[in-house]
């Protein structure tokens, strides 16, 4: 278990719980920690000590350039590798980039949520 490892999660699950109507759980399985906005996901936390990634939805283009630009940026584990990518401990990833990809994911899903069920609309 890296100590890298433990703060790109940790930055993540921060990012993920400042936004709106975010909860989060297990569902499929106990070692990844789902992160949703209104049912839908949009950041997966590895609870693997030996594989200390965060998977989060990406427009493909982006994800593309994120893929090709550093050597921890996979596409996506476990789900579509055109629309996510999962980012491990290496260089070039901050705090800054983790959080933006949170977010990122976040506004992803949540744009495409119908009116009613996007976070602030009541």
């Amino acid at each position: 278990m890296s100590a890298a490892g433990d703060r790109l999660q940790d930055t993540a699950r921060q990012a993920a719980l400042a936004l709106p109507d975010v909860n989060h759980g297990y569902p499929f399985t106990p070692g990844l920690d789902v992160y949703k906005v209104a049912g839908k996901v949009f950041l997966i936390v590895t609870d693997d000590p030996d594989d200390q990634i965060i998977t989060v939805k990406c427009e493909p283009e982006h994800a593309r350039a994120h893929v090709h630009g550093y050597a921890s940026i996979t596409p996506g584990r476990y789900l579509d590798k055109r629309h996510w990518i999962s980012l491990g401990p290496g260089p070039g990833i901050t705090e800054r980039l983790v959080t933006d990809a949170v977010e990122d994911s976040y506004d992803l899903v949540a744009e495409r949520l119908p009116r009613r069920d996007r976070p602030g609309v009541r």
